[in-house]
């Protein structure tokens, strides 16, 4: 298991530090948050906590052409959690790479980037 990777996959799907060596996870708003130590995160090991990461990877990525679906893609199929793991860590450490010229982009596309 990789402590590290576990904890880059756990804030790109949103949870945040709560200080104290863990993580609030938003598990049911009416009932508040409740707290996963970081040593807990079953990304590396557990379909059920990993796919959920593949689905969002899909959604974040699906409006540029800056990233390999293929890898990812060609991951999936081999139904190793191993081999996925590694793709998705590696999908996310570029989408963090990438994602100020992503939003640089939009900006201008969108037209929100006035200068003057």
């Amino acid at each position: 298991m990789n402590d590290k990777d576990n904890k880059l996959i756990a804030l790109f799907m949103g949870l945040k530090e709560d200080g104290v060596d863990g993580y609030l996870v938003d598990m049911d708003k009416d009932y508040g948050y409740q707290i996963v130590h970081e040593s807990c995160f079953l990304y590396d090991s557990s379909w059920d906590w990993l796919m959920p990461v593949v689905v969002e990877c899909f959604e974040r990525f699906a409006n540029t052409d800056t990233i390999d679906y293929m890898r990812l893609n060609d991951a999936l199929l081999t139904c190793n959690i191993d081999e996925l793991y590694q793709v998705v860590v590696e999908f996310i450490k570029q989408y963090n790479s990438e994602r100020s010229k992503w939003n640089e982009q939009t900006r201008i596309e969108e037209g929100l980037d006035h200068k003057g």
